[in-house]
């Protein structure tokens, strides 16, 4: 079976074959690619399989997983097709490699926040966690998509408070948001714009392999 997207692969050096890998599956931001994101999960790859996944739109000097008609509104149809073919490669990985099921994360940062919290609503308990760096949820997703239960779900959203991209109140929404289905939240805010800053870094990936004992 081949894949339904292009992706790099991080995984422990040492694999046991009688053993189940967490898997995290990271989305990069528009006009960036599956390479960019990788520094930032550098040294996970000893407790998950990591897949960093390529958009599959050209978006230079990058690639895309949608195209945007408006201020903080996605084409529809694009980013369906986005949020499909994710769902399609995270259903091939599982399939393919050795995957705990029970511990899937995701982990998106702007236009992949966007989709990495898409996921997880669609998805609901079937992910374990889901870290959301700079990033909202489509109106038409709450809306109009089908929202899976998320009460098993663990999420921590960051938002830097100077952010000239996707303002800052819009991260204080996805907390409020993922309250109210009764998600474990954990919101983070940095004096920073529109970026990862290390203690940005530092904090998701603390959280990360905290839940990942739970």
């Amino acid at each position: 079976m081949s894949a339904p997207m292009i992706y790099e692969l991080r995984r422990p050096r040492e694999i046991n074959p009688d053993k189940k890998y967490p898997a995290l599956f990271i989305m990069h931001g528009i006009g960036s690619n599956e390479q960019n994101m990788l520094s930032l999960v550098n040294g996970l790859e000893d407790q998950f399989y990591i897949f960093s996944i390529r958009g599959h739109l050209a978006q230079p000097p990058g690639y895309a997983f949608f195209t945007i008609e408006g201020y903080g509104k996605p084409h529809r149809e694009v980013f369906d097709e986005g949020v499909n073919r994710l769902t399609s490669f995270i259903d091939y990985a599982c399939e393919q490699y050795p995957l705990d099921t029970s511990h899937l994360y995701l982990l998106g940062f702007s236009q992949g926040a966007i989709l990495a919290m898409t996921l997880g609503l669609t998805l609901g308990n079937k992910i374990k966690g889901i870290v959301a760096l700079s990033g909202y949820i489509p109106a038409f997703v709450k809306e109009e998509y089908e929202i899976k239960p998320v009460n098993e779900v663990s999420v921590f959203v960051s938002h830097g408070e100077m952010d000239q991209v996707l303002p800052f109140e819009w991260g204080v929404a996805n907390d409020e948001y993922f309250h109210q289905l009764g998600a474990n939240v954990t919101f983070k805010t940095y004096h920073e714009g529109h970026s990862v800053s290390l203690s940005n870094l530092q904090d998701f990936t603390n959280w990360l392999l905290q839940d990942l004992q739970k």
